[in-house]
C-alpha cells in the first residue's frame, strides 16, 4: 500500500516535474515514510478505481479509433484489456511488472491457448500501458520489462499447382472459378475480396484498387485468366447488385467472408485437399512471387503490408530452390 501511495503522488506531480526532480520526490517519501504501515478502505477503492479504469480504457480506445484502427482491431483490444480488468482486482496506474506475468502465464494455461497468441495480449497490453505513460497516467509502463515471447515458427502450407487446377476443374459454378482465380492471382486478404463492387474492376488494365487494414487503399493485379473468368461470371448474373460477388439465390446479397470460407472449405472437403482457407492463396502467391525472384519490397506493396517483417512471414522459401542454389553454389 505504501508504495501505491508513493506512485500515486509522484504521477500527480508528474507534469509539475522534471526528471531529477521526479527522483529527488520519490527518494524523499520512501525516506520520510520509512517504517510507517499504511492501510486504506478497500471498498471505497475499489468501487471508486473500477470506473476508472473503464473510463481509461474507453478514452485509450477513442485514442485508437483516431490513428485508424477498425472496429474489428478495437474489439479485440476491448476485449483482451477488459479480461485484465477483471483478473487482476486494481486500478491500472496501480499494476505492476509481476501482476502482468502472472496474468499472462496464468492465462496461457487456463486458456491452452498458444505463445503467438500470448504474445498478441502482451502487445496490446504494452499499446495500452504505454499510452497511459504518454497521457503521464502512470510514470513508466509496467509492459516494458516483459520481452517478446518466442514461439516456434511453423512452416505453414501453400496450394501446389495440382490442388489449384483441380479447385479450378470442380469448383462447380462460375462464380467459385472467378472467386479462385482473383485470390490466387492477386493475394488480396478475404476482406477485401468481399467489399469489392463491379465498378471497382479496371478489366483493360486488369486491376482494381481494394481497401484493407485501417481503410488504406491499393492497386491489386490479376491475370488474363482470372480477367476471362471474372467477365463470364458477371454476364451471367441476372441480379441488379453493385456486389463484384453475390449469393447464388436470391435475393443476391453480397457475399460476406464467412461465405466465402465455409464455401472454399467444403470445396476442399470435397476434393481431399487439406485446409482449404482464402488466405492460404495469400500465402501461396508470396511465397512463389519470392521464389521467382520478385523483389520483397515489391511483394510488401503488392500485399499491403505496413512492414517487410509481416511479408517475411508469409513468404516461405521453397525447399527445393535452397537444394538448386546449394548445388549451384557450392557443388
Amino acid at each position: 500500500m505504501k508504495n501505491r501511495l508513493i506512485a500515486e503522488i509522484t504521477r500527480k506531480m508528474l507534469p509539475c516535474l522534471d526528471n531529477a526532480q521526479m527522483e529527488q520526490l520519490q527518494d524523499v517519501l520512501q525516506h520520510c515514510l520509512w517504517g510507517i504501515q499504511i492501510t486504506e478502505n478497500p471498498d471505497a477503492a475499489v468501487q471508486q478505481e473500477k470506473e476508472s479504469n473503464v473510463d481509461l480504457l474507453n478514452m485509450f480506445l477513442s485514442a485508437k479509433r483516431v490513428e485508424g484502427c477498425s472496429d474489428k482491431t478495437l474489439h479485440y483490444y476491448e476485449n483482451s484489456i477488459r479480461r485484465l480488468f477483471t483478473a487482476v482486482d486494481c486500478h491500472v496506474t496501480h499494476m505492476q511488472t509481476d501482476d502482468l506475468r502472472t496474468y499472462l502465464s496464468d492465462y496461457q494455461q487456463q486458456s491452452q491457448c498458444s505463445k503467438s497468441n500470448i504474445d498478441n495480449i502482451r502487445r496490446i497490453l504494452s499499446s495500452f500501458f504505454t499510452w497511459l505513460e504518454d497521457e503521464n497516467y502512470i510514470i513508466k509502463s509496467p509492459v516494458r520489462r516483459i520481452h517478446k515471447i518466442r514461439s516456434s515458427q511453423t512452416v505453414k502450407e501453400t496450394y501446389s499447382d495440382e490442388s489449384l487446377e483441380t479447385m479450378r476443374d470442380q469448383c462447380g459454378c462460375l462464380r467459385d472459378l472467378a472467386m479462385i482465380d482473383l485470390l490466387a492471382s492477386t493475394g488480396m486478404r478475404v476482406g477485401e475480396l468481399v467489399r469489392l463492387n463491379i465498378d471497382d474492376i479496371d478489366f483493360e488494365n486488369r486491376e482494381c484498387v481494394v481497401f484493407g487494414k485501417g481503410s488504406k487503399e491499393r492497386p491489386v493485379y490479376f491475370d488474363a485468366r482470372t480477367k476471362i473468368h471474372l467477365k463470364n461470371y458477371l454476364e451471367s448474373r441476372t441480379d441488379e447488385n453493385p456486389a463484384l460477388f453475390v449469393s447464388l439465390l436470391s435475393p443476391y446479397n453480397r457475399l460476406e467472408i464467412s461465405g466465402v470460407e465455409v464455401r472454399l472449405r467444403k470445396l476442399g472437403r470435397r476434393l481431399g485437399i487439406t485446409k482449404v482457407h482464402p488466405h492460404k492463396f495469400r500465402r501461396t502467391l508470396a511465397t512463389r512471387a519470392i521464389d521467382k525472384g520478385m523483389p520483397i519490397e515489391q511483394v510488401q506493396q503488392l500485399l499491403g503490408h505496413a512492414k517487410i517483417d509481416t511479408t517475411m512471414h508469409y513468404a516461405m522459401v521453397s525447399q527445393n530452390n535452397v537444394k538448386i542454389s546449394h548445388r549451384k553454389y557450392i557443388g
